[in-house]
């Protein structure tokens, strides 16, 4: 079992009228309510809960890719990995995630290419590039890709990014998108042929069918919760079956939100008014904005009625806002408490979703540094370890760099800085 520690880099410091006021946290918020003192202090702060993170031996750790917005700061993943990438290098297991790469706003997406090769190269091989098409926030709305071009374009810089790496000689590249008189990629991935490749998504047809097609491994990007997603992870399973693939749990990961305290009733006071902050402030995402027309396919509408991000003109999760801390962590959108009550609530997800890879949230809304130092160390002391040996003696691990676990590549690294 694997667990990837992520962190969205959210803005926790907007004015608590700020949904009273302000239409959208998404692609109009004001630039003006962003205080560069606050995010000097929060952005330097998130780096060291991920510097914790490796030390803590998480088998990951994760970043993704968002724009205009205060619900997560990070629109550079490649730049925030560079930041941790000597230090999971020399590390006994991490690896560097780019679970929101998205390709599509790349002009042209060869940097990707070059951009992970380095981060190959430095980390020594623990490099995994996932790549979204992206949210229609960030691709329709603020960089100004017609929702009717971007999975075309996605797939277009996937396939150039995949030749980048495999290629040896000088070729040229003429896509509709892109064109390249003379490819020609240094530095190369240390990873041979190249770093795995993830494809995360919230649910479509589409990218399901292209992760069987090529053995990526897919990873679903909800807040929903584990009891809502029973349904989508048998929908997932009965679909790699009826494509004569098999059932190994590492080609499905998962997203959730998980909060460690000494008791059950300490998780509440300890979190529940930060989680509160991102559902009622930074989900705070009008239909308008949450799902362009033409975004989705008619075949992925049809199967999925409603967008993960929006719902009859406001967030779907604004509506979670209302619910108790009871109903939240019953119906699994979080999973809160004890240590004891987070392994076993784990467990059951893990086992009932049939996945290998987990992207733990364990810092979310407004939650001040000090907390999110707790909720990491008590995580990864008194919940990871009793979960790690899950799918163990049952399937072997796909999509993963196979250097992650080789001790021998410490040693080379201890012996090139002498």
């Amino acid at each position: 079992m694997k667990f990837v520690y992520v962190n969205i880099l959210p803005y926790r410091d907007l004015p608590e009228d700020f949904v009273d006021n302000h239409e959208s946290v998404w692609v109009t918020i004001p630039s003006k309510l962003y205080d560069s003192k606050k995010g000097h202090q929060i952005f330097n702060e998130y780096v060291s809960q991920y510097e914790l993170a490796v030390d803590a031996g998480f088998d990951a750790v994760g970043f993704n890719e968002h724009h205009s917005n205060a619900y997560g700061l990070d629109n550079s993943p490649n730049l925030m990995a560079a930041m941790l990438a000597r230090k999971v290098g020399q590390s006994e297991k991490t690896c560097l995630v780019l679970v929101g790469d998205s390709i599509a706003l790349y002009n042209p997406p060869i940097r990707v290419a070059e951009e992970l090769s380095m981060l190959d190269t430095i980390t020594g091989g623990r490099v995994i590039a996932g790549f979204p098409t992206g949210t229609s926030m960030d691709t329709n709305y603020v960089y100004g890709i017609p929702p009717v071009e971007l999975r075309p374009r996605f797939y277009e810089a996937l396939d150039l990014i995949k030749q980048a790496w495999t290629r040896s000689e000088v070729f040229p590249f003429n896509g509709k998108y892109t064109q390249l008189r003379h490819v020609n990629l240094w530095p190369r991935p240390y990873q041979n042929p190249h770093p795995p490749i993830w494809i995360p998504g919230s649910g479509s047809l589409e990218t399901w069918e292209y992760c069987v097609k090529h053995d990526h491994p897919y990873y679903h990007l909800s807040y929903s919760g584990f009891e809502a997603g029973k349904k989508f992870a048998e929908s997932f399973w009965e679909y790699r079956q009826k494509n004569g693939k098999d059932l190994n749990p590492y080609w499905l990961g998962y997203n959730q939100m998980i909060f460690v305290s000494e008791t059950d009733e300490r998780a509440q006071q300890d979190y529940e008014e930060h989680y509160r902050y991102f559902l009622r402030t930074l989900m705070h995402i009008p239909a308008k904005y949450a799902e362009a027309p033409g975004y989705r396919s008619a075949k992925s509408v049809a199967q999925s009625a409603v967008s993960q991000f929006a719902v009859h003109g406001k967030s779907r999760y604004a509506t979670k806002e209302d619910f108790s801390w009871k109903n939240l962590v019953e119906g699994g959108s979080i999973i809160a408490g004890s240590p004891a009550t987070v392994r076993d609530r784990l467990k059951e997800l893990i086992k009932t979703l049939r996945v290998g890879n987990i992207t733990s949230h364990l810092n979310i809304g407004s939650m001040p540094h000090h907390l999110a130092v707790k909720n990491i160390e008590l995580f990864s002391k008194e919940v990871m370890p009793y979960l790690h040996d899950i799918w163990d003696d049952e399937w072997p691990v796909v999509g993963w760099p196979e250097v992650a676990n080789n001790k021998l590549n410490k040693a080379a690294l201890a012996q090139s800085s002498v």
